[in-house]
């Protein structure tokens, strides 16, 4: 069972990065419906922002709350994010709430945590509450996908990419609903769950990124198509290490360098888009989105090594 302290930080950390994940969702298929479907873009437009009002809250808790390292490790923003949110505003005409990012920016100052039982109690109507609201989102997604998926509706954003925001808000759920019971999460235990998910997820981006891309651009494409198939057969290892747990340990540092690596391609090309030198039909915060999610997922793979 957590501790009350541990209980605050796990919930907050897990909010402040996947809040804003799934706000960026929401901005990005705010951005791809046709103006057929105005009133699709109006409903993701207003979820978003219901999100957008629980991030603040989440930052406004974190304050002194959250290791310093933290809000610099790349996990909730990176060097790029205020210049990606601005750079999508100007391409698409739709509101991102930059105040909310420089809030998050300024959760740099000291830390000196108190755990209150009163704190313990705002945190855990907050992660009901986000509960609430994401479960409204996964609706949302999973109907969209239905529309899409049956020729009822177009969008620019994939189907398969639609699954895959269906798929990161449950994760992010199951997540939350564990933490409300308390429960404590063993990275040991539970290493080859995260890896096949994180892997996986890994995958998708590449093979995205790869499909966005101007043919143009044929060296990109190579790269990115690279990494979609190390990827894939990650995956397939991890699966492959839970019937020998022994084996673990080198698939996990495979994982470790094939993350850091696309790691390393997404921020050039976060930067790439930036600085208008790659073309492609990505928007710059969704370059940015990816790359956080690198460095999430490199966290919790060098806590997994660490164990």
């Amino acid at each position: 069972m957590l501790n009350r302290a541990d209980f605050i930080r796990k919930s907050l950390e897990l909010n402040l990065f996947f809040a804003r994940i799934i706000r960026e969702h929401l901005t990005f298929m705010e951005a791809s419906f046709t103006v057929k479907d105005a009133d699709l873009a109006g409903e993701a437009c207003q979820l978003k922002m219901q999100l957008n009002s629980l991030l603040a809250e989440v930052i406004a808790l974190s304050r002194g709350v959250i290791k310093p390292d933290l809000s610099t490790s790349g996990e909730y923003v990176t060097p790029f994010t205020l210049k990606a949110e601005l750079a999508t505003q100007y391409y698409t005409g739709i509101y991102i709430d930059t105040g909310v990012t420089q809030a998050e920016i300024a959760l740099t100052g000291s830390f000196n945590a108190v755990y209150t039982p009163l704190l313990e109690q705002r945190v855990f109507m907050l992660n009901q509450k986000m509960i609430e609201y994401v479960n409204i989102v996964i609706q949302f997604k999973t109907k969209v996908f239905s529309d899409v998926a049956s020729c009822k509706a177009f969008t620019s954003v994939y189907p398969s990419m639609l699954e895959h925001l269906i798929m990161e808000a449950k994760f992010y759920i199951g997540m939350l609903t564990r933490l409300q019971q308390h429960e404590a999460i063993n990275l040991e235990k539970e290493a080859l769950q995260n890896e096949m998910f994180w892997n996986h997820i890994m995958g998708d981006h590449a093979k995205f990124i790869r499909g966005l891309l101007d043919p143009s651009e044929e060296a990109l494409i190579k790269t990115a198509n690279i990494f979609s198939n190390e990827f894939d057969e990650l995956t397939k290892k991890v699966k492959e290490a839970a019937k020998e747990m022994g084996s673990l340990v080198k698939v996990t540092e495979e994982s470790l360098k094939a993350t850091t690596e696309l790691r390393d391609f997404k921020v050039q090309g976060t930067q790439g888009l930036l600085e208008c030198k790659i073309r492609a039909i990505i928007l710059p915060l969704l370059s940015d989105h990816v790359l956080r999610e690198a460095n999430y997922y490199l966290k919790l793979l060098k806590k997994t090594l660490k164990r």
